[in-house]
């Protein structure tokens, strides 16, 4: 596995690469000082995880967050000391799949990390049916999301949560079951990375209730996929 670390702090980089080299020896650790750096490295060496810094000389961290999504969906995981809720949200919203406040412990630090790689290398099965609501189409086989044919470029976190919705439409899913399931048990209390992904979901399925259906919100309880007015009549 290939590790980048993007940080200005030269004792930050070398506490990364320490714990690393303790607890999981196999990977390979590239650095980056700053944003343009990073983009550079990212593009060259396809790293497998990305350790981002939001305080950068250049560049912050929300801006690279920002500017990588634009061309990979490579995990990344932010580590920095501004630890207001927020920063968190922001990061949560730029595309970021988790956020590790300064400073953190070794076991923290890979805990997080190894949670976050389990949700990208874990494939969820082929099930061999098609989702259709509306102008939505759901390939579960090919894992392809389209809109009137048109491909939704999705990241695989927020495929997985769409993919449990809709494989349950109809039906409220409570919160921590979504988040145990798409996140994993750990993460069962971080209400607010669901909020944001949910948020960004409903960003991406452009549209109207009637013509590809909508996430609702149960207050306090989850959510549930209601299908398009179209796909209950048809």
């Amino acid at each position: 596995m290939k590790v980048l670390i993007v940080d200005d702090e030269p004792d930050v980089i070398e506490v990364v690469n320490l714990c690393f080299s303790l607890r999981w020896p196999e990977a390979e650790l590239i650095a980056a000082k700053d944003g343009q750096e990073a983009l550079k490295l990212i593009e060259e060496h396809r790293p497998d995880l990305v350790l981002l810094d939001l305080m950068l000389p250049d560049l912050d961290g929300f801006q690279v967050c920002q500017e990588v999504r634009r061309f990979s969906d490579v995990p990344i995981v932010m580590l920095t000391a501004r630890d207001t809720e927020v920063d968190k949200v922001r990061g949560l919203e730029m595309g970021a799949d988790d956020y590790v406040t300064k400073p953190f412990s070794h076991l923290e630090l890979l805990a997080r990390v190894r949670a976050v790689m389990r949700r990208y290398e874990s494939q969820l099965p082929a099930v061999g049916e098609v989702f259709e609501s509306g102008d939505l189409r759901i390939d579960y086989s090919s894992r392809t999301v389209t809109i009137k044919g048109q491909p939704v470029k999705l990241t695989p976190t927020e495929y997985t949560l769409l993919f449990h919705l809709t494989r349950n439409a109809g039906r409220v899913l409570p919160h921590d079951m979504l988040l145990g399931k798409v996140w994993g048990r750990e993460y069962q209390e971080e209400i607010d990375y669901l909020k944001v992904y949910v948020r960004r979901l409903r960003q991406k399925l452009e549209g109207d209730a009637e013509t590809i259906g909508e996430i609702v919100s149960e207050r306090g309880v989850g959510y549930k996929f209601v299908q398009a007015v179209v796909a209950q009549t048809a």
